[in-house]
């Protein structure tokens, strides 16, 4: 009797393995919505199975479909109250539901994600994500609320203690939001220094776009690519000459280097670099070559109005 009812157990258990395998795949392939289907069905039978409640959360996330992931994430801290993750999910998702709703609404949330986040660094005091989280939420919550600059820092902190690179980053960020651009250039190097990623790099020239400082920005630039041997930094380079009309030449350059190189894994369309030769040949005065690089780019992705526009302007040269 009881092989017998092995057996008609294993094709059900061998399902519902093989249904969280595709559902997985499916939302790494970004087929979001497949991948709901499948677990709506499968967490109908198995309503306590936390892998498939989990994976539903995160596939309506995907979807920006906040209410249902809340809920899913909710259902699994309920179902396992000491699972750190759970916590950070379920705060990640409210989070985002307070920022894509009205501010009335946000604040009627707000405990509820701070609850979630601070709940989650309590239970695993290794959790990078939930410190993360801590750091720019008292950034950019109001003062009134509990926002604290010094909150803030202390997780960043927690994070030094755990990654130097994210303690760093952390910092940086704070001192940037907090207007604060020198002591933010400082901690952004200091991550550099420690890691080099192009995470690291790219901060940097970020701040150093945000401050108006172009030719620092194309510095560090230029290090990233030394470090990292990529043509993203060919756009990079020739976006922010493009932007501030500086050193034309070495943008065109870069430029032109990243069209003839580009492959999807680059991440922006050979289209924006047209659009930004058309911008570099507008500052030079060459309203032809100028007019050739912009049609280029409206041809490349005809539904972005700022190409239109750059061709308005053009023409009225």
């Amino acid at each position: 009797m009881r092989y017998i009812i092995f057996l008609l157990c294993f094709p059900v258990m061998t399902f519902g393995q093989l249904s969280l395998d595709d559902a997985r795949k499916l939302i790494q392939d970004k087929q979001y919505e497949k991948a709901e289907q499948i677990l709506s069905d499968y967490v109908t039978t198995y309503q306590n199975d936390k892998d498939g409640l989990e994976l539903l959360g995160d596939a309506y996330s995907y979807q920006s479909k906040w209410d249902s992931a809340i809920d899913h994430y909710h259902k699994l801290t309920q179902l396992e109250s000491t699972n750190a993750n759970y916590h950070y999910k379920h705060g990640g998702a409210l989070a985002m539901k307070a920022l894509r709703g009205s501010k009335l609404n946000a604040l009627g949330i707000i405990g509820d994600v701070k609850d979630a986040f601070l709940k989650a660094a309590q239970l695993d005091p290794n959790h990078i994500d939930t410190r993360w989280a801590l750091v720019e939420l008292y950034m950019q919550m109001p003062g009134i609320f509990g926002g604290s600059m010094s909150k803030s820092l202390k997780y960043a902190n927690e994070l030094q203690n755990l990654s130097k690179v994210d303690g760093y980053l952390a910092k940086g960020y704070i001192y940037e939001y907090d207007d604060e651009p020198e002591l933010a250039e400082k901690y952004y190097k200091l991550a550099i220094e420690v890691g080099g990623s192009i995470t690291c790099y790219d901060k940097l020239t970020t701040l150093y776009e945000n401050q108006k400082q172009p030719d620092k920005a194309i510095l560090n630039i230029e290090a990233s690519g030394q470090q990292h041997q990529r043509n993203a930094m060919h756009y990079q380079i020739g976006k922010v000459c493009a932007e501030y009309n500086i050193q034309l030449e070495k943008g065109e350059r870069c430029l032109l280097t990243y069209i003839q190189n580009h492959t999807a894994k680059d991440g922006v369309p050979k289209a924006w670099a047209h659009y930004r030769l058309a911008q570099i040949h507008k500052h030079k005065g060459d309203k032809n070559e100028a007019l050739k690089w912009i049609d280029k780019a409206i041809v490349g992705l005809p539904k972005i109005e700022v190409f239109k526009e750059e061709k308005k302007s053009i023409q009225n040269l």
